[in-house]
């Protein structure tokens, strides 16, 4: 379904295959590689605004090969470009969007791009590969070595050791990052995050730590009079826009409601 969304846009997308990918070599075009699912809000939005709009598909088509994967059919793609992503800025999420080599190995990225900066991106990119291509390609040769070690990081397995100064020495860092206005942590956007809630909860049980009993219960209250919470249907949002919980990202992950 993700991918018929995209049928109408003026960009000329194609679908993941061994066709369009030695398509792309042979002409030696880049790739634009956009990762998204159906209920990703701003994967619509920046539908919207980018490429539905013909100034964006003109360069797209005629300095790109694009192509549109769907992370629920293709998670195996998704993980590879989101490792990459990680890796060029730090920072995930969806839409993913990627500038390739032809051969697939990744050299830019990002999230949701407002238009002018994407199309300032394409046009950059594009004239750095015509005018200095051999760095673009070692650039995209290093980046896909960090990405092939970083999927070859050993899992420590050896016992790890935790004292209670070290709890108490955590909460204290966490404290200071507390909303005690409004519940939640002190910034904007404002995410659930239930897996922490419920380490606060069992920490100040065991410790007797009022405060961190008193952020718990807070925070839970402002979530559920909150816009994050959906009065008729049930659940939470994955997270609130703005740092009042009034604001919600329409959209509902199943581990932040299973937990």
């Amino acid at each position: 379904p993700y991918l018929q969304q995209h049928a109408t846009n003026p960009v000329h997308w194609q679908s993941w295959n061994s066709t369009i990918l030695e398509a792309a070599k042979e002409e030696d075009r880049l790739l634009i590689v956009s990762i998204g699912y159906s209920a990703c809000h701003w994967c619509h939005v920046m539908e919207h605004e980018v490429f539905e709009k013909e100034e964006a598909a003109a360069i797209m088509n005629a300095h790109f090969v694009s192509i549109k994967v769907d992370r629920e059919e293709r998670p195996d793609i998704d993980e590879i470009y989101m490792r990459a992503l990680h890796l060029m800025s730090g920072q995930g999420g969806w839409p993913l969007n990627v500038i390739c080599l032809p051969d697939g190995k990744p050299i830019w990225g990002g999230t949701y791009i407002p238009k002018e900066r994407w199309l300032k991106a394409l046009e950059q990119i594009a004239q750095m590969y015509q005018e200095d291509r051999e760095q673009v390609i070692d650039y995209g040769h290093q980046l896909t070595k960090g990405i092939q070690q970083s999927m070859l990081i050993a899992l420590n397995r050896n016992p790890l050791h935790i004292e209670a100064n070290d709890l108490d020495q955590l909460f204290s860092n966490w404290a200071n990052g507390f909303d005690l206005k409004e519940g939640g942590m002190d910034r904007a956007p404002k995410f659930p995050m239930p897996v922490n809630w419920n380490f606060l909860l069992e920490y100040g049980i065991v410790h007797h730590n009022a405060q961190a009993l008193a952020q718990v219960e807070f925070t839970l209250d402002k979530m559920a009079y909150g816009g994050i919470y959906d009065q008729i249907g049930g659940g939470f949002a994955r997270y609130s826009v703005d740092a009042l919980w009034k604001v919600p990202h329409f959209e509902k992950m199943l581990y932040d409601n299973a937990q």
